[in-house]
């Protein structure tokens, strides 16, 4: 019997030993920091090409960045199984348009290419103007009307300017305040291209470019059209629809040539998206490590799989921080809450929808949803019926919130849709239960302990360390399971219980 936990005792110091090697060996080996924003900033950017194929020859040919003010183009990757594959300039002795080429003989029905660029963040490079300053274009496209229209929104908007760049953000506020005229000018062309032409008109050389924005996570992100205008000296670039001036920092230029961002020959339905990894490198190996050991760098980190899959597992491998804290606080504490795991689904809603949106979107949900539960309860109905009636009113009440929230102008309301709908309503039913086997005291227990242990959960997952380690050391995963199996063999007092025996330290006393 003494010796009946040593294979238990052996297992865990297996998994301990093993975690703490992987992680150690990723760091000591591949310089991998333990603290984020030690090393250098290198964004993993992946562009997923989406098309039908029509059964014919092939040619897709995308738009790519290369090495700009802020930013230097450090790696590429393409993945295109059966596909020829180059990268070409278009009119490369004016140093623009490059682009990634893609052909084959023949496909039909859906095709996926993929291209990845690893970029690296300078902030100290000084922003200097492209060599290529468009050619003034000043033909305008249009009906007459459209065209006295469009010159005399010009004509107002530069009497309120300056120089180029107050003329430009003159022009989209006109724009903005007169809905009619802008409505009948985009019912032939953008309204970019015709701030475009309209500032060719007054001898100011502009462009359309596409913008990426870089967020750490980000899956199925779209580029965003900006207008660029130019000086002799400087550009600037505008945002279409509010006139704001300049990018935010974590933005870089992906198409800035005037050329379409995708073409397609042999291929219709085409879209492309966006996936987006932050990775923190030393600057002094970046290099040698994608050179030369290539695969064999990704082959102990998530960053094998593609950019989507790595930024849906940097949500995913922060699970097991809140399974290991309600483990913590259940086992340990003795904290009790509404399910086993429902304080970990609370959390990382939190994470989607931010704390305090969350919070007033969970009490509202679940106290007016307890009161149709209580209305249901009359019923007699069925648990199914029941359950089934539970999850739609939970669906209305937050369609209902979101339309609120909108109307309101409150878009962080937006995002109560990512609470976990199903759970909720499975909430409200056990609540419901234990309301009237328990009493509300209990109920308001077991809420408030949920609550507590999500916020506890909460507070770690959303930590910048945290995030940083578990996502960059997958040897960590190991370690958590050691200290859940090792949680689960605590049969001690829980600390909540030690409440008990305070009369008898009094007595002794």
């Amino acid at each position: 019997m003494k010796n009946s936990r040593v294979p238990f005792y052996g297992l865990i110091l297996v998994l301990m030993a093993a975690g703490i090697a992987l992680t150690w060996y990723r760091h000591s080996y591949f310089d991998v920091p333990w603290v984020p924003g030690e090393k250098q900033t290198i964004w993993s950017i992946e562009a997923k090409v989406q098309f039908s194929g029509l059964n014919e020859s092939v040619k897709a040919s995308l738009a790519v960045p290369d090495s700009q003010p802020g930013f230097e183009l450090v790696q590429e990757y393409t993945a295109s199984p059966g596909y020829g594959f180059t990268f070409v300039e278009k009119g490369a002795e004016k140093g623009y348009a490059r682009r990634a080429e893609w052909s084959k003989r023949k496909a039909r029905g859906e095709q996926i290419l993929y291209y990845r660029a690893d970029v690296l963040v300078k902030p100290d490079v000084e922003k200097s103007v492209s060599t290529d300053i468009p050619s003034l274009n000043k033909k305008l496209v249009g009906e007459s009307p459209q065209i006295a229209s469009a010159r005399d929104m010009l004509a107002s908007a530069n009497g309120r300017s300056a120089d180029n760049f107050t003329l430009a953000r003159e022009l989209i506020v006109e724009f903005n305040q007169q809905q009619e005229q802008s409505s009948l000018l985009e019912q032939t062309e953008s309204r970019g291209s015709w701030l475009v032409s309209l500032l060719h008109e007054a001898n100011v050389p502009a462009r359309l470019v596409s913008v990426l924005h870089l967020e750490d996570g980000r899956r199925r992100q779209l580029l965003k059209n900006y207008l660029q205008v130019f000086t002799a000296e400087d550009y600037e670039l505008f945002d279409l629809q509010s006139g704001d001036q300049g990018i935010s920092q974590n933005s870089m230029l992906w198409e800035y040539h005037s050329s379409p961002l995708l073409d397609i020959v042999g291929g219709e339905a085409s879209a492309v998206s966006f996936s987006i990894i932050a990775q923190d490198v030393p600057a002094s190996v970046r290099l040698q490590q994608i050179s030369d050991t290539g695969s064999a760098y990704l082959d102990f980190s998530i960053h094998s799989l593609p950019l989507s899959e790595q930024a849906l597992f940097k949500g995913i491998l922060l699970i097991p921080i809140g399974v290991l804290v309600v483990c913590l606080l259940r086992v340990f504490v003795g904290i009790r809450t509404s399910g086993t795991f429902m304080p970990v689904l609370i959390a990382i809603s939190f994470i989607q929808t931010s704390l305090i949106t969350g919070l007033v979107g969970f009490f509202i949900i679940v106290g007016v949803g307890l009161v149709i539960r209580s209305y249901l309860s009359q019923l007699n109905l069925l648990l199914v019926s029941r359950i089934s009636a539970v999850i739609i009113s939970v669906i209305i009440l937050i369609a209902i919130f979101a339309v609120i929230a909108y109307q309101l102008g409150l878009s962080e309301g937006l995002k109560i849709t990512f609470f976990p709908m199903i759970i909720l309503s499975w909430t409200i039913e056990r609540m419901s239960i234990l309301w009237e086997e328990e009493g509300p005291r209990e109920v308001f227990v077991q809420v408030g302990g949920s609550l507590l242990v999500s916020l506890v959960a909460y507070s770690l997952m959303v930590n910048d360390l945290v995030r940083h380690l578990t996502f960059n050391f997958l040897g960590l995963q190991m370690i958590f399971m050691a200290c859940v199996l090792l949680l689960g063999s605590y049969t001690g007092y829980r600390l909540l219980e030690l409440r008990r025996f305070g009369p008898l330290v009094k007595t002794s006393d």
